[in-house]
């Protein structure tokens, strides 16, 4: 299972990050993870929203450059070391963590962590096999 990533990229000034999230908001489209990679040029903005498809059609209205990409939720046990049942499977299989940030969520006993990896489909079917619980679309209703 996997889930939509958005991705705008932005300047880095007082108000840009706002009026992105003001034109979500006003279109009623929650933000459920968001991370900011401010060391690139433009700064790139990562989020997770309840309606991605609409997300990208009023962001690339307001002139917002928009992409997409294939993400997996995971769910980490929430206690020491539990992040390491994630990152044992993922090394066996050589899959690279690009980003990685929580979801704005707790589910029972597990902190529901993005994972933007380089390689997709290793990294599904190498979790899957460690019985690492994953989610896709419903992730956008918690």
């Amino acid at each position: 299972m996997s889930v939509t990533q958005v991705s705008i990229a932005v300047e880095n000034a007082p108000g840009t990050l706002y009026r992105a999230s003001s034109i979500l908001e006003k279109e009623q489209i929650n933000i459920k993870a968001i991370m900011a990679a401010t060391d690139l040029t433009p700064v790139q903005v990562h989020m997770i929203v309840d309606d991605p498809e609409r997300a990208v059609k009023v962001l690339e209205m307001n002139r917002f450059k928009v992409t997409t990409k294939e993400v997996i939720a995971v769910a980490a046990p929430d206690h020491p070391g539990g992040l390491n049942a994630i990152l044992r499977p993922l090394i066996e299989a050589k899959v690279n963590i690009d980003a990685m940030y929580p979801f704005i969520y707790l589910k029972g006993d597990e902190a529901i962590l993005i994972l933007d990896v380089d390689k997709i489909q290793d990294a599904k079917e190498v979790l899957k096999k460690h019985w690492v619980k994953t989610y896709g679309v419903e992730i956008y209703k918690s």
